[in-house]
């Protein structure tokens, strides 16, 4: 059984090009292995994940997320069974946030900025399906 899991969390130090390209680095190495795909949204005191793949798989890498020591405040946002993936041949995207059309923003939220601890699941997924179709995240990985 498929599932989708978006969660949100905030960063323990403030993000730096080193520490999102060591999070897609593992990524891309270890989630093929698992059949995990999705993608990595940020914003320098925000990150926002999808997770597809089997329900297990999704479950346990999750798990390890929450225990990562660059993680805190972790929530999960939306956890659903789906007939598909929406990123079936992404590792991992990746997408800054902060470089985001703020109407784009304002579309989804109270504010134009980007704060999924107080937005619905489903806005925030939403808000990235609309950045993929705008063109803002592009497949990355292998």
């Amino acid at each position: 059984m498929l599932v989708r899991c978006l969660y949100a969390s905030r960063p323990v130090e403030p993000l730096t090009d080193a520490i999102i390209e060591s999070i897609l680095r593992q990524s891309r190495q270890n989630n093929p292995q698992s059949g995990i795909t999705g993608m990595l949204c940020f914003t320098h005191d925000v990150f926002v994940q999808v997770l597809e793949g089997g329900r297990d798989d999704v479950c346990e890498l999750f798990n390890k997320i929450v225990r990562d020591d660059r993680h805190s405040g972790v929530r999960i946002l939306l956890f659903e069974e789906i007939l598909e993936r929406r990123f079936s041949g992404w590792s991992m995207g990746q997408f800054d946030i902060s470089k985001a059309n703020t109407n784009m923003l304002l579309k989804y939220s109270e504010k134009a900025e980007l704060n999924p601890f107080v937005s619905s699941g489903r806005s925030v997924m939403s808000l990235l399906n609309e950045f993929i179709e705008t063109g803002c995240i592009r497949s990355r990985g292998p």
